[in-house]
Parts: C-alpha cells; sequence; structure tokens
C-alpha cells in the first residue's frame, strides 16, 4: 500500500495523516479495492483533528476523527450510489461535494485545491466507468455476428444473381423475337421458309434490324453472321 500512496504524497498532503489514515483503512478495504486518492482538510488556522476524504475504485470514504484523534468515524458510499460530484474553489481553498441517488449531500470543505481537483477527476472517472463499462472485444459475440453478417451477404448476392439470369432470357425474346435453335428446332423450318416469302426491303430491313441486336450486346457475332448468310442468299 505505501507505493500505491507514493503517488498521491505528492500534493501537499501531510504524511503523517495520510499514515494515520491508511492504517485505519488497511482491515476496512475489500477484496480488490485499491485506494485511488486522499484529500485531507486543510483550515486557514491550525487544524489538529482535520476531517478527510478517501475514494478507491469501489466507494468513496469520509474519515471524521472522534475522541480528540484517538478514534475515527468512516461513512463509506458505494460507487453505484453516486448520482455525482463537484468541486467549488474559494480563497482560503475549495470544497468537494457528491450527491447520492437518496438525495443526500456531503460536503468536505477547506480543502487545498489542487486536491479537491484531482478527487473530482477521479470520481469522474468512476461514474463514466459505471455509464459506459467496457466491452470485452475477446468474446464470441463479434465472430457470431461476423457469421451472421456473412450469410446475409450469401442471400443477397444469390437474389441477384437470379435476377440478372432471368433479364438474360427475357431480353432477346422481348425485343428481338429470335429464338436459338436448340430450343426451337421446329421454328427454324418456319423462318426459312418465312425468308423467301419477304421482299428484298423486308430482308434487308431485317438485316439492319439483326445488326442493331449485335451492336446492342443482345446476340452474338457468330449468330449475326449466321443470321445474315441466311438473309443474303434469299437476296
Amino acid at each position: 500500500m505505501i507505493d500505491n500512496l507514493k503517488k498521491i504524497l505528492n500534493e501537499d498532503q501531510d504524511p503523517k495523516a495520510i499514515e494515520k489514515i491508511t492504517s485505519k483503512l488497511s482491515n476496512l478495504l475489500m477484496s480488490n479495492e485499491e485506494i485511488g486518492y486522499i484529500a485531507v482538510q486543510k483550515k486557514p488556522a491550525v487544524t489538529i483533528l482535520p476531517d478527510s476524504i478517501v475514494v478507491t475504485n469501489k466507494r468513496i470514504i469520509l474519515c471524521k476523527p472522534k475522541n480528540l484523534g484517538l478514534s475515527m468515524e468512516f461513512v463509506d458510499y458505494d460507487w453505484d450510489d453516486i448520482a455525482g460530484s463537484f468541486v467549488k474553489e474559494g480563497i482560503l481553498g475549495a470544497d468537494f461535494t457528491f450527491n447520492t441517488k437518496s438525495d443526500l449531500t456531503h460536503t468536505v470543505d477547506y480543502l487545498p485545491k489542487n486536491q479537491a481537483r484531482k478527487l473530482y477527476t477521479y470520481a469522474k472517472e468512476q461514474l463514466d466507468l459505471l455509464k459506459n463499462p467496457v466491452v470485452n472485444t475477446t468474446t464470441s459475440n463479434p465472430v457470431i455476428a461476423e457469421e451472421i453478417t456473412f450469410e446475409e451477404v450469401a442471400e443477397v448476392e444469390e437474389m441477384e444473381t437470379e435476377e440478372v439470369t432471368n433479364f438474360a432470357e427475357i431480353i432477346p425474346v422481348e425485343q428481338s423475337g429470335y429464338r436459338d435453335e436448340k430450343q426451337f428446332p421446329d421454328e427454324k423450318l418456319n423462318a426459312e421458309s418465312g425468308l423467301a416469302s419477304l421482299t428484298q426491303d423486308q430482308l434487308f430491313e431485317k438485316l439492319q434490324n439483326y445488326k442493331k441486336l449485335l451492336d446492342n450486346g443482345l446476340i452474338l457475332q457468330g449468330e449475326y453472321d449466321k443470321l445474315k448468310n441466311e438473309i443474303l442468299s434469299y437476296l
């Protein structure tokens, strides 16, 4: 505990007062409880029995000497019970005040300003930890979320592929009237007999339409060449 209090004894605290308080607290601290800061009252006149306030990672402890310093009264409040804290600085020192959720208000006056500021900073950090607890990112939850996200993306990709396939199947039929000979072999004879009945102007117009389909990427070059050769055979 002495090593942990070395950083506290640089704010003009009375080492004897700090040692007296810590010796009393040694049997009161819970497991895994550590002292964060200690502020000791310093009145303008000689302070024989100063009050002090101790903040730990679990609670606020008010320390008040009794019986001419032979005993000490401790009053503590868990951080879960604290509603807020603030500091009011004056000419002769600063007051540190905290409120509980049960509407109780406690003030320790005549604290050195730098000690009161340290108290306020530590209290603010502890209250912020209660409001915004640190999330352990090493748990399995992020992995589960990642698997769900992957499945959702896979479903979207499958839907998009199906839409594109349907679109590719519909376009040649609706816009060009062209049928694949492998899919519709009986229509090949009808197409060839139909070409024989067309005039040269109609054949030339049909050839132009096939050329537009090729330019728009709706039929392949080989398909266009085959259709062109069929039409040219009747010109």
